[in-house]
């Protein structure tokens, strides 16, 4: 399974700057890619992430919504190694 990590944000979005900015540095560590999408132009995003972006969704589905931390995406990281 690909080591990519989906970032769902939308337009204008100042916790999504906040939240690529922590993800980056830690995806970098790990070997992570990180995937954005704008949930500004499908209205099945909006609908499932309009109020809750910005979400992480890794490969195989694990979601995890604003706020997280460093750590926690490493351990979300870390758990999709293991499987």
């Amino acid at each position: 399974m690909e080591k990519v990590l989906t970032l769902y944000s939308g337009p204008q979005c100042h916790l999504c700057e906040q939240a690529k900015a922590l993800l980056y540095p830690v995806l970098h560590e790990e070997g992570w890619q990180l995937h954005e999408v704008n949930i500004a132009t499908d209205e099945q995003l909006q609908s499932l992430y309009g109020i809750r972006i910005p979400v992480v969704v890794t490969p195989d589905g694990r979601e995890k919504g604003w706020p997280f931390s460093a750590g926690q995406v490493r351990r979300l990281l870390n758990i999709h190694n293991n499987y």
